[in-house]
């Protein structure tokens, strides 16, 4: 277990190729955004999120969203049509252009192509861009990472890394340590699988402004 200091300023491209090594080789990671803290995996395998999925001890049921580093990545990520339909996927980019980064997570049809398997997602994928800079380093050099709170399953989520490490342990192989968490409260979450967006979570984000985002 590694725990790499990142409180007062970015985290070293030495600390970034070591947090890389940790998700390639399929192990956990616990890193800061800009809600509460997350425990994170490489989305494309297994083994990577099943391990996620019993540190918190959850099932399949509890697909972990994936966190990216922009709204670029809706091109890769979200399905093309005609799985996803235009005005899905012209919602999907405007509100990503709009409130990214930052607390809205939005639920995509995801590319076939993909492979994924992240749980009982039903073909979907849930995205989201935090407004973390330490989260965003990792991103960019990481690539997407499945990431959900850090905490055991009815547990509040952790929001500082001595929570955090009280909740995992050895479990995890590398936590990033940025502090308190900004925010403590967790992202609004709209599906976009219809041509009527749908709120399935409230969080700092209403619904009122995501609406008038697309107008």
């Amino acid at each position: 277990m590694k725990i790499i200091d990142a409180l007062t300023g970015p985290i070293t491209q030495t600390d970034l190729a070591v947090i890389d090594a940790a998700v390639k080789r399929d192990e956990l990671l616990v890193m800061p955004t800009d809600t509460v803290y997350g425990i994170a995996s490489v989305p494309f395998a297994p083994v990577a999120v099943s391990r996620l999925q019993n540190a918190k001890g959850r099932g399949e049921d509890f697909p972990p969203p994936v966190l990216v580093s922009g709204p670029a990545a809706l091109e890769d990520l979200m399905a093309p049509e005609p799985q996803a339909s235009a005005s899905q996927r012209r919602a999907a980019r405007l509100l990503a252009e709009r409130f990214w980064p930052g607390a809205l997570t939005i639920i995509v049809t995801a590319n076939p192509a993909l492979g994924w398997d992240l749980g009982q997602t039903h073909g979907t994928i849930a995205l989201r861009q935090p407004d973390h800079p330490r989260a965003l380093e990792i991103l960019r050099y990481t690539g997407p990472l499945a990431v959900t709170s850090a905490n055991l399953h009815t547990r509040p989520p952790a929001t500082d890394i001595a929570a955090a490490t009280n909740y995992f342990g050895e479990r995890v192989s590398v936590y990033v340590d940025a502090g308190v968490s900004p925010s403590g409260h967790p992202s609004t979450i709209v599906r976009l699988t219809q041509d009527s967006p749908r709120l399935l979570r409230q969080g700092d984000i209403p619904l009122s402004d995501i609406l008038a985002a697309l107008v």
